[in-house]
């Protein structure tokens, strides 16, 4: 049993809690404001507790090799879940972590250290602004899970976004994005219509509930120049706890339909999640 004391700590953006897990004995829970951010699992780093997680670990899984060293930039930090998935089931990986709120990073710094050797940079910054002074052919791939208490920032929606987005991967690099939305759908639709601008390969991943438009909850978006491995990326999704559904090529043009690219003068951030839509997963 945890025996750990929970923390909890006022950052830049918000009330910061780090609780223990009373049935894992070094894993831990981060919320900001109340909202569940992060799981870590400090003895078992490629644990993924929420299912938005696991779906962007299983992208990560098929995007190259097993265990083949990747370049990745993660926007948004949380407690580091995704960048200590990468160095466990990656090693040698060398990644960018780019957190637009300092005092989140110091706690998890200093409450859930990475490794030595993890090969993670930490970059207390905003994402966009980090990304247009990042250099060309930077990464692998990029992670955009970057939420601003609950909603997505509108400047890391857009157009002029996705450009430098696209300009940092190598040529064939791939872009995943944590996203959240209800029917009809009106934000992911606009987002897959931005992405497409840049990108010629668009997946979308989700529960069949929240496509059916049942509930509030995270689409995964999944954009390159290259075809992925659908076949292998489903059979992933669909073994887990709650499936997912894997959607590409005519499909998700079919979902977006008429939606419009997204330019900075329009730019709005995604909805607020109605009252209790994100349980602990």
């Amino acid at each position: 049993m945890n025996e750990s004391i929970p923390v909890s700590r006022t950052t830049d953006h918000g009330t910061a809690k780090l609780m223990p897990d009373v049935d894992r004995a070094r894993a831990w829970l981060l919320t900001v404001d109340g909202a569940p951010q992060s799981y870590v699992d400090l003895d078992e780093p490629a644990h993924l507790q929420f299912e938005y997680a696991r779906r962007l670990g299983h992208v990560l899984d098929v995007v190259a090799e097993a265990g083949r060293a990747l370049d990745v930039v993660h926007l948004g930090g949380g407690a580091l879940t995704l960048p200590r998935y990468v160095a466990a089931t990656r090693p040698g990986s060398r990644q960018d972590v780019v957190e637009a709120d300092a005092g989140l990073l110091e706690l998890v710094v200093e409450h859930l250290p990475l490794p030595a050797g993890s090969g993670v940079a930490l970059h207390a910054a905003d994402a966009r602004a980090w990304l247009e002074g990042a250099p060309d052919d930077h990464a692998d791939v990029l992670i955009a899970d970057v939420f601003g208490g609950s909603r997505v920032p509108a400047h890391l929606t857009t157009l002029a976004y996705v450009r430098e987005a696209r300009r940092v991967l190598r040529p064939d690099g791939v872009y995943l994005a944590n996203l959240a939305d209800q029917a009809p759908f009106a934000f992911l639709r606009s987002q897959l219509a931005t992405l497409a601008e840049y990108f010629g390969e668009l997946v979308l991943i989700a529960e069949p509930g929240v496509l059916r438009g049942r509930r509030f909850g995270n689409a995964v978006l999944v954009a390159s120049h290259r075809p992925l491995d659908i076949a292998a990326l489903a059979r992933r999704t669909a073994a887990d706890a709650f499936p997912a559904r894997v959607e590409h090529g005519t499909a998700v043009r079919e979902f977006t339909g008429a939606a419009r690219p997204v330019g900075d003068a329009d730019a709005v951030p995604s909805p607020e999640p109605p009252d209790g839509a994100f349980g602990i997963g």
